[in-house]
This record gives structure tokens, sequence and C-alpha cells, in this order.
């Protein structure tokens, strides 16, 4: 299991232990956005979904507040998305970086996020207070190489640009899963062309304009030694 802590704009705290973590995949709002997200895997060799959107469990533990990645080789990356954290009393909404193992992807979509963690922001809003508002929240991404700071750019949007968390809501009462340790990360959204998505670091933000409060999570890949055998 994975115990997250989260810190919401009033200080109060809230520690979740997570029983059950979900990927949301192909679940963009906009059918060309989500066809645009097909694309940028069928290049990567990833082939076309069966159906859509998709759910994938992965393994409670991958759900992590962590600042570092190990990874086994250099075609991982990032997905800037949000993240629903249900507790004993609550819906919580944070930032999340859904980071998967491409080569791996190829194989098998749930394969690739079972290899890597997602990582989640370390402060969090109750859904209930920002639900009148969640289409004007905006989701960034940036990427760094070598030692720099994330400062490329390579997604930008808006929770518009995803399904609902009240429709990932709707899913989990039907499939039995909201209760208390649930986690469900929401699907990504496009990535710019161009930016070299395997880097060395990444930054996802989430902001909401009417507050201007930022919820972000950031990470820095660390490549594991070369196994012998």
């Amino acid at each position: 299991m994975s115990q997250l802590t989260f810190t919401l704009p009033d200080g109060t705290v809230e520690t979740v232990e997570v029983t059950t973590l979900l990927n949301a995949g192909y679940a963009g709002r906009n059918q060309e956005e989500v066809a645009s997200h097909i694309a940028e895997l069928a290049e990567l060799g990833v082939p076309a979904p069966t159906t859509i959107p998709a759910m994938y469990p992965i393994s409670p533990y991958l759900a992590q507040q962590t600042t570092e990645v190990f990874v086994q080789h250099g075609q991982t990356s990032g997905e800037a998305e949000w993240a629903l954290v249900i507790t004993d009393d609550d819906v919580l909404l944070t930032v999340a970086c859904d980071h998967t193992d491409r080569d791996l992807e190829v194989h098998s979509v749930a394969w690739s996020k079972n290899a890597a963690p997602d990582v989640l922001g370390t402060r969090a809003w109750r859904l209930s207070e920002i639900s009148d508002r969640l289409d004007d929240i905006t989701l960034t991404a940036w990427v760094g190489q070598g030692d720099g700071e994330p400062s490329t750019l390579i997604q930008t949007g808006t929770l518009a640009d995803l399904l609902a968390p009240k429709y990932w809501l709707d899913v989990l009462r039907e499939q039995g899963l909201h209760k208390p340790g649930t986690v469900l990360v929401s699907g990504t959204i496009s990535m710019r062309h161009g930016v070299n998505q395997f880097a060395d670091s990444w930054k996802v933000t989430m902001q909401d304009p009417a507050t201007a409060d930022e919820l972000t999570c950031s990470y820095r890949t660390v490549r594991m030694p070369q196994p012998i055998g």
C-alpha cells in the first residue's frame, strides 16, 4: 500500500492509504484531442485502443509523492493529469504526472503504466469547493534536460479538455470502487509537437484562475544500473 498526505487550502491535512489506483486513458472530452493523443502514441508503436475511454488498474504502491522516479532506460516519459482521491468523508482533487515506460507500452498500455509511478502533488483542493469552475482550471507541463529545471513547455490545456471528475465518479460507483482509498488519475492532454518527451525532469501544474492557487508536482528521472545476466 501507499500512504499519501495532502495539505488543503485551509491548512487541513488529509492522509489517505491507497487501496485502489486507476489510470484513465483516452479520456479527452474533445474527440479531436483524443485522436491527437492516439496519433502520438501510434508514432511510438502503440496500437489504437478498441474502446475509449479506458481505465487501467495500477498497483496501489505506485501512487507516490516523490521527487525521483527510477527508470530502466531512456524511453520513458510523463503525462500531465489530475487525480481524484477519495477519503473517508470527501473527494479531493490534486495534480498528477503519470510516468510511463514507452518501450513496454507497445506491448501493453496496462503493463507500461505499472512500470513507473503516478506522481501526485502534496497539496489538494476539495472537489466540492471548486466544482463550479473546474473547466477553467489550467493544466500545464514542462520538461527539462540535464541538471536544469523543467522549462520547456510540452503540454498545456484546461480541465475542460478532459472528461469531468463527475464522469469518473459515476464510473467508480458503477464498479463498486467509490470508496476511501481509491485514487483515479485522469488521462492526459496532447503533447506539443517537436518537444522531446524523453526528458530528464518533469513539472506539472494545475492553477485555479479564480484564486491564482496552484498545485504542483515535479520530479527527476534517475537511471538504474544496467542489469547483469
